[in-house]
């Protein structure tokens, strides 16, 4: 399969774009590119984790938006498009209590006006954790 990414993308750049912003407040960091896949990671640690500690559902949607939004727009041309969600679900697997989880968004549909990502939370060891299915409206910019 040919790359999916519009023009060339590190994950420093991915990293930088993503700093002042909910990624920086729980620790999310993009940790991988693959020619349709793109991964990040978050600890499950007392800024994501719920009062009974294990990981909350909130930390694990917002980590599924971030990764699923993020490569949705570093498959447009970003000068033209942004990419903005329109709905997201998330199925909730298996409990966390430590370490990190992993986030990994995979095209499920790349089209003119919009675009559906399949995200899988798996934990460092490759426990599935959640999985998620975002969809976004490409929108020209004004």
């Amino acid at each position: 399969m040919k790359p999916i990414w519009f023009g060339p993308v590190t994950l420093e750049e991915i990293n930088l774009r993503a700093r002042q912003s909910l990624s920086d407040h729980l620790a999310i960091e993009f940790v991988a590119i693959g020619d349709n896949t793109l991964s990040a990671s978050m600890p499950v640690d007392p800024t994501t984790m719920q009062p009974m500690g294990v990981l909350h559902g909130g930390a694990t949607c917002a980590l599924a938006e971030t990764v699923g939004s993020a490569a949705a727009n570093y498959c447009v041309d970003q000068s033209l498009f942004v990419c903005v969600g329109m709905e997201i679900n998330v199925n909730h697997i298996k409990s966390v209590r430590g370490g990190r989880v992993i986030g990994k968004a995979s095209p499920l549909h790349l089209g003119k006006t919009t675009q559906v990502w399949d995200i899988q939370i798996r934990t460092e060891q490759g426990v599935l954790v959640a999985v998620s299915r975002l969809t976004l409206a490409v929108l020209q910019k004004k």
